[in-house]
């Protein structure tokens, strides 16, 4: 038997590969599947099962691709909802033959309403590890304010019951030497602040996750909401493609890796008014850009904050990418359900400005350039942009905290007039913001390169005394 966890950095997202016996099962697959496919073919196995942990908030799921592809079925927990594909809709205990091995479905609503676990008995019988989906993660459980956003009559105080029951009655129960397999680890908005491990002993977690220690059904559902913050605008919208479905990854490859020339790109852009996003480093955007284009760079948290960040899934988008990478970038929107990208910019930015079209900049300093000017302007405007639980930790004393997450309401404390200087915790964040408010005719905004960690390395700016969150959210 094979069990292989799928792990994606910029998601925080596990799915999951099962094979016993020439006959497969992927749980809660990827957008693009051709990876599972290819791994079964391999291996000389039959994709039976996609097993689906829930209707997924965060990520648009490789199910119905999968199943199309591979004539495997497509299995959920027990719910009501009418979906847009065939799929069996399991029962709470039904057991799934998987060759050698068995799948048993146990429903663990909280989360949603038809978030479920699979318990995986191995080819002796044996139970062998369980795979948690939001119900369970490593040091945390998922968050249960999400489904109120699809059905209205849910509160997130209802959920949080159901997730205390779950729990308790479903998941405690069983053996301490299985291995738990979550969907999400650190960095995942379905959480408050999961462990970066991705699996661990059902054990352990009886030990070390605040969420299984011994309090009332009221306790529980006090810590489990505190804390909460509103989750990205795209969640919702990513729930119903999960129910509904949606247009094939081919499909969306074959209308986005589309080579535009820079006279073509303008024309587009003219034409539709789609955003154009710009997915290079940070700093290689600051040295020069497309006016009015947005960055959010590919090599970091691309998928959670072009959700973030651009509220309509269905926003047309004209993409900017280093040479080679324009394919991952289209994917990487898909992922989140950013299925509308009408090509890309031929040759990368330097086609644009070697065309000798108009060019905009960013200014980024570093933070011993700051200092200076500090020195000189004691009541400079310093801008910081991270999470209010990250500036409540610890942030330069009199900066303002305007977090990207809520930028419409951040850019309310930005005077046009005047000048601010702008950081995250690294720089990712930073430019991301500058960019968007750069878009917007804000034009008096610094970067500061390098970010908090760059401030404070410095030793040359007077921080607050470092405080523990209690959330990351």
């Amino acid at each position: 038997m094979k069990i292989e966890q799928i792990y994606t950095g910029c998601l925080a997202q596990g799915a999951y590969y099962i094979e016993s016996d020439g006959e497969a099962a992927v749980i809660d697959p990827l957008r693009e599947v051709q990876p599972y496919i290819e791994k079964a073919e391999r291996r000389n196995a039959k994709i039976k099962y996609v097993f689906e942990t829930h209707f997924h908030a965060d990520f648009v799921s490789g199910h119905q691709d999968l199943a199309a592809k591979t004539g495997a079925q497509i299995v959920y927990g027990p719910t009501d909802m009418k979906m847009g594909f065939d799929a069996v809709i399991a029962q709470d205990g039904q057991e799934f033959q998987l060759g050698k091995a068995k799948v048993k479905v146990i429903h663990t609503p909280g989360h949603t309403m038809e978030s479920s676990c699979y318990l995986l008995y191995n080819e002796e019988g044996k139970e062998e590890a369980i795979f948690t989906g939001d119900t369970l993660f490593i040091g945390d459980v998922g968050r249960p304010d999400l489904a109120q956003k699809v059905a209205s009559d849910l509160t997130q105080e209802k959920l949080a019951g159901h997730l205390y029951d779950s729990l308790r009655n479903k998941i405690m129960p069983l053996s301490d030497d299985l291995i738990v397999y979550p969907a999400h680890g650190a960095g995942s908005a379905c959480g408050k602040n999961m462990s970066k491990e991705t699996s661990d002993t059902l054990g352990n977690q009886k030990k070390t996750n605040y969420a299984l220690q011994e309090m009332s059904k009221e306790a529980f559902i006090k810590e489990v909401i505190t804390g909460l913050t509103p989750p990205p605008a795209y969640f919702p919208q990513n729930v119903m493609m999960n129910i509904q479905g949606y247009d094939s990854i081919d499909e969306v490859l074959e209308r986005g890796v589309k080579p535009l020339t820079p006279s073509e790109f303008e024309a587009v852009a003219n034409e539709t008014g789609a955003l154009i996003l710009d997915t290079r480093a940070p700093q290689t955007f600051a040295k020069g850009f497309i006016p009015n284009s947005v960055n959010i760079g590919i090599d970091g948290s691309f998928a959670v904050w072009v959700g973030a960040m651009i509220p309509d899934v269905k926003q047309e988008i004209l993409v900017v990418a280093e040479e080679g990478r324009e394919e991952e970038v289209i994917t990487r929107l898909a992922r989140v359900g950013y299925d509308y990208s009408l090509g890309y910019l031929k040759g990368g930015f330097n086609s644009w400005k070697d065309a000798g079209n108009e060019v905009d900049s960013i200014t980024s300093i570093s933070a011993e350039e700051l200092a200076k000017i500090k020195k000189n302007d004691p009541n400079v405007a310093i801008l910081d942009v991270r999470k209010n639980s990250e500036f409540l930790s610890e942030h330069v004393k009199d900066a303002e905290n305007a977090p990207l997450d809520y930028i419409n309401e951040s850019m309310l404390k930005v005077d046009k007039n005047k000048t601010y200087y702008v950081h995250c915790a690294g720089g990712y964040r930073s430019m991301v913001f500058n960019s968007i408010l750069r878009a917007r005719g804000y034009d008096n905004l610094i970067d500061v390169h390098g970010g908090f960690k760059a401030i404070k390395d410095s030793g040359e700016f007077e921080v607050t005394d470092y405080v523990c969150p209690t959330t990351l959210l």
